[in-house]
């Protein structure tokens, strides 16, 4: 799958801005992901490191994604400086939250591995 095959329709950020974004979220996922996990099919918890700066950067890309992807639900919680990202969608867009959280565990490794 390429970097913008996952991308449904329903995504309002014009195509030449698509890639930028991916590269946004490419690099929460490879820099901060500590963990992921999947409490059910339509939701992944992403927990992120407690590093400055990234409950806004977090805040900032989900408000940004919400303007363009509606189908999103974000939920940010702060537990002593960690930062874990919740995000939820519609049965119909669960493949796209699928394809998300591949990606998330993929990049996360790879940053494991620096």
């Amino acid at each position: 799958m390429t970097d913008l095959e996952w991308v449904p329709q329903s995504c309002t950020l014009p195509t030449e801005e698509q890639p930028l974004r991916i590269a946004d979220w490419d690099g929460l996922f490879s820099e901060h992901v500590t963990a992921l996990s999947r409490p059910e099919l339509q939701r992944v918890r992403l927990e992120l490191s407690a590093a400055s700066g990234v409950e806004d950067r977090v805040r900032d890309l989900a408000d940004r994604e919400s303007g363009c992807c509606s189908f999103f639900t974000f939920g940010i919680t702060n537990d002593d400086g960690a930062v874990r990202l919740d995000i939820t969608v519609d049965s119909v867009h669960q493949p796209v939250l699928d394809a998300l959280a591949e990606r998330a565990v993929g990049l996360a490794r790879l940053g494991e591995q620096r």
